[in-house]
This record gives C-alpha cells, sequence and structure tokens, in this order.
C-alpha cells in the first residue's frame, strides 16, 4: 500500500475504534468476540481500503463489513463449542449501574438478528436510516420496519423493569 494510503487509513481507524469496538460489542455482548469482529473488520478493510477510500460513505462501507463478520461468526460451527465445563467469572465494572446495562444486554440479545442489527447502528452507532440501509444492504423501509418491531420488543422487556417516561409522559404527571 502507498504511504499516503497507509496514512489515511491509520488515521481512520484511530479516531474510529473506540466506536467500532462498542458497536461489535453490542452486536454481539461479548468482549473478546467483539475484538475478534473488529479484527476481522479492520483487516478486511485494509486489504480493500483503496477502494472504500474512495466509498461516498466510508462509515456505512465498514458497518456493513462488520455486520457481515458478526453474522459470519453467528453461522460457524465452532461458535457455539464451550472450552469448559463452566463460564468465566467476569469482574463487574465499576460504576453502579450494572443492573440497567446487563437488562439492556439481555435485551438486545432477545433481538432476532436484524432486529438486533439495525437497533445498534441506528442508536448506539448513531447512523442516519440512509446509513444503516447502506451498511446493512437493504431498503431504508426494511430499517423502519425492523427498528421499530426491535424498538417495541426492547420497550417491552424493559418497561417492567425501567419504566420509561417520555417528554409528552412527564408533561402529563405534572
Amino acid at each position: 500500500m502507498r504511504p499516503d494510503l497507509e496514512r489515511e487509513y491509520i488515521e481512520y481507524v484511530t479516531a474510529r475504534l473506540p466506536r467500532l469496538h462498542r458497536t461489535a460489542y453490542l452486536l454481539c455482548a461479548d468482549t473478546f468476540q467483539a475484538d475478534d469482529i473488529v479484527q476481522t473488520t479492520l483487516t478486511a478493510l485494509y486489504v480493500n481500503w483503496k477502494r472504500a477510500a474512495a466509498a461516498d460513505n466510508l462509515d456505512g462501507y465498514v458497518h456493513r463489513i462488520m455486520v457481515r463478520r458478526y453474522l459470519d461468526e453467528r453461522r460457524r460451527p465452532w461458535s457455539k463449542v464451550l472450552l469448559g465445563d463452566r463460564l468465566p467469572e467476569l469482574s463487574a465494572p465499576a460504576d453502579h449501574r450494572v443492573e440497567e446495562r446487563d437488562a439492556l444486554m439481555t435485551a438486545l440479545r432477545s433481538l432476532p438478528r436484524g432486529q438486533r442489527a439495525v437497533v445498534v447502528l441506528r442508536f448506539f452507532g448513531d447512523l442516519s436510516i440512509e446509513a444503516t440501509a447502506e451498511a446493512l444492504g437493504c431498503s431504508a423501509g426494511n430499517v423502519k420496519s425492523q427498528c421499530s418491531r426491535g424498538l417495541a420488543t426492547l420497550r417491552e422487556a424493559l418497561d417492567a423493569r425501567y419504566p420509561v417516561t417520555t417528554a409528552q409522559g412527564a408533561r402529563d404527571q405534572s
């Protein structure tokens, strides 16, 4: 790769790496698998950087690679193999919102893959409807319907434990 292209790649990855890790984690809910997904995404991006850099929406291009890598991982039979008789214990994060985060991750894992990908890209990746559609290779209408269904399922799963009040609901209560 030419030095100028490699410098562009390094600058892009350096700026986006934390966001890519967060998106991958929200897709798969596993830190180690998220690291693997980001690594394979960045490897594919490096190999195709010349073409990717010319894309109209580079972030959408990268998110598309990431979602495909995530779905590829889920399809592989070895991904379901447990290499021990029990899961390792994970230390709790330092903040006090562990229960809320756990409830959200459990609710996200309950969504079908397509709905989860749309919700994660739209609300945690902060992509527009069009950018999400481009990243997933589907229509904007499909993104809207998957998003609507996914949010309804999340709302149903989370409302019982963490009631959500909207701005309208707050006005009604006052």
